[in-house]
């Protein structure tokens, strides 16, 4: 999984880039096909904004949010895009392997 972490008035350092790091692991303990993410770090006037983009095999998911603190900030993105990891780890799955079988389904 390669990681990009950009910043938007502020500066990125090394505490804060293993934070972003250390948190995107979780993505990949439950979905291995996690192949990019572009991470933007923003400070505004009394807000911090986190938002990132996720490239997994056959998806791109993004998601962003904000908090008075940066690390609250990747806390909540990192939460948000492992609801959408997982859901989409979810859809690509066939739950309904067993019952589209034709020719169990047919008996003379």
């Amino acid at each position: 999984m390669k990681i990009d972490i950009t910043g938007h008035h502020v500066d990125i350092t090394d505490a804060l880039r293993d934070y972003v790091e250390e948190k995107f692991q979780r993505l990949e303990r439950h979905f291995d096909h996690v192949v990019d993410v572009h991470t933007i770090l923003t400070v505004e006037t009394n807000t911090r904004k986190a938002e990132a983009t996720v490239v997994v095999s056959g998806a791109r998911l993004f998601a962003d949010s904000s908090a008075e603190e940066m690390y609250a900030a990747i806390d909540l993105l990192v939460d948000k895009l492992d609801r959408q990891v997982v859901k989409h780890k979810e859809k690509r799955s066939d739950h309904h392997r067993e019952q589209g079988r034709v020719g169990d389904n047919l008996e003379d």
